[in-house]
This record gives structure tokens, sequence and C-alpha cells, in this order.
């Protein structure tokens, strides 16, 4: 059974900062795009961030420039540093680990959430 373990949320003041952390198996973090998602309440998971094998990143608007994503392979471990954080940030954070071949999605893991609270 694969696992992502998600660390690193809490509540933070405006302009504060936040440390997430993914971690998941060799195998499946060498072969996978990680990204890390939101879900508002009452609204839909979107995307946040995501970064390749390779190390090529993308970012939704909303956090160019606040956000930045990495991923360790000695570790297996993915991160999302979060800066100048606004309330309208808060949300679960999901970590993301999948793969496709030829437009064919091989895998597509979740991690339990972790929850950010940006509130003075």
């Amino acid at each position: 059974q694969v696992q992502l373990v998600e660390s690193g949320g809490g509540l933070v003041q405006p302009g504060g900062s936040l440390r997430l952390s993914c971690a998941t198996s060799r195998s499946i973090f060498s072969a996978s795009v990680m990204g890390w998602y939101l879900q508002a309440p009452g609204k839909q998971r979107e995307l946040v961030a995501a970064i390749t094998t390779g190390g090529t990143t993308n970012y939704t608007d909303s956090v160019k420039g606040r956000f930045a994503i990495s991923r360790d392979n000695a570790t297996s471990t993915v991160y999302l540093q979060m800066s100048s954080l606004k309330p309208e940030d808060t949300a679960v954070y999901y970590c993301n680990a999948r793969r496709s071949s030829f437009f064919v999605l091989l895998w597509n893991y979740w991690g339990q959430g972790t929850q950010v609270t940006v509130s003075s």
C-alpha cells in the first residue's frame, strides 16, 4: 500500500511562513511528478505547485513568488515552502504523486492532508 506522509501544517499569522513536507517510498517518488494541492471548505481541490522528476516546476498564479516546491531525491521527500502567507491560503493541503505514460495515468496517490490556517 502506497503511503504519502505529510507534515508541517498549522496556524500562522498573515505574512508568516510554513514548510510542508511529504515523504513516500523511493520507488514511487523517483518515478512520480510530485505536487501539492489545496482544498478550501466548500471548494474543489486545486493544484498549488508541482515538480517533475527532472526538477521542472509550475505554480498556480496566486502563489507565484511566495511559494516554492522542491524535492529531495535522497530522502524521497517533497517540500512546499510557503512565505508571505495570506488568509486566503487557508485550506487543507494534500500531497500528490502521479505518473503518466503516453497519456495513460499509471498511478495517482494522495496524502491524508494537512491543515494550514492563516489568521491573526
